[in-house]
């Protein structure tokens, strides 16, 4: 596990309850061991990916990139998935198959597979790349549960007896903003989404859960249709436009890649005149909002930010 690790950002505010019920991914063969409950072990695709950062809160997620041509995937995804089971709840495996989910594999940079990393607090942290041996990915594993850990992230998905008790539990239902925002994030219609969440703010200003849902889908809504490299290619030719420049800074948070995000607007914002600095600040701030005020990244940029401005 490496330690240089970018970290991510995304502050869900969506129910997780339907991932108890979503459908296993490939259950562990014969060999590797017996097959995974549902609640350990679980296909995400691009529109519910926001519900995996958010259980990752609770529990660490291990992301296993795979796809059905990678010979590779079908040697290391059993052994994932046993010690996933192994593990009794401490560690659940979200299975995403990078062909059906684009936005996923472009936003985890997986430019090969297999290529596991893990949630931790909304946060990723890069594992491994390739079909390694099952005891490295034991070793990596334990030291994954102690980063967690140290973060506060030390929850149990329910098992066995436990998991059937806690899908009988009566589940408090979401209100109503909040349900059609759910609603709409299961669909991949994060534009409804913002909506529904800015309705909730209207209703009480004071909510922050719809608070940090309307930053994480605007930001959705914003990367859904982009693509990496020619927004890049975009940003290269035009440095001064600040609509290109967005585009790349929101596709580097949600990539996990913070620094770069932050960097690119503040260089934007220093070269650009005072007149037109008003919208690069409203963004860098919204920024701001989704990795939180605490965050030793958002406190180097608010610094240099200030210094900007002063």
């Amino acid at each position: 596990m490496t330690d240089s690790r970018p970290e991510a950002v995304l502050r869900g505010a969506v129910d997780l309850s339907s991932l108890r019920s979503r459908p296993a991914a490939p259950p562990v063969d014969a060999d590797a061991g017996a097959a995974a409950p549902v609640s350990l072990v679980f296909d995400v695709t691009d529109a519910s990916f926001p519900q995996v950062l958010e259980l990752s809160r609770t529990v660490p997620v291990v992301v296993d990139l795979w796809a059905t041509w990678c010979g590779p995937c079908t040697q290391l995804s059993p052994i994932l998935e046993k010690l996933v089971v192994e593990a009794s709840g401490s560690l659940v495996l979200a299975k995403v198959d990078v062909d059906a989910n684009p936005q996923l594999a472009q936003a985890f940079r997986a430019q090969s597979i297999p290529m596991v990393v893990a949630l931790v607090a909304g946060q990723p942290v890069p594992l491994f790349t390739g079909a390694v041996p099952e005891q490295q990915v034991r070793e990596v594993f334990a030291q994954l549960l102690q980063l967690a850990a140290q973060q506060g992230v030390t929850g149990v998905v329910p098992v066995g007896e436990a998991a059937a008790e806690a899908s009988e539990a009566t589940e408090i239902p979401l209100p109503p903003h909040h349900q059609d925002a759910f609603d709409a994030i299961e669909a991949g219609d994060y534009a409804r989404a913002v909506t529904a969440y800015e309705a909730a703010l209207a209703e009480d200003p004071h909510d922050e859960q719809a608070r940090a849902g309307l930053g994480q889908v605007r930001l959705l809504d914003r990367v859904q249709n982009l693509d990496l490299q020619a927004a890049r290619d975009a940003a290269a030719a035009a440095p001064t436009d600040p609509v290109a420049q967005f585009a790349v800074a929101d596709l580097d948070l949600a990539g996990g890649h913070v620094d770069d995000a932050f960097a690119r607007l503040l260089d934007l914002f220093a070269v650009l005149p005072d007149e037109d600095r008003a919208p690069v600040r409203e963004r860098l701030l919204e920024l701001f909002g989704l990795v939180g005020d605490t965050d030793p990244r958002v406190i180097r940029a608010r610094g240099r930010l200030s210094s900007l401005l002063f």
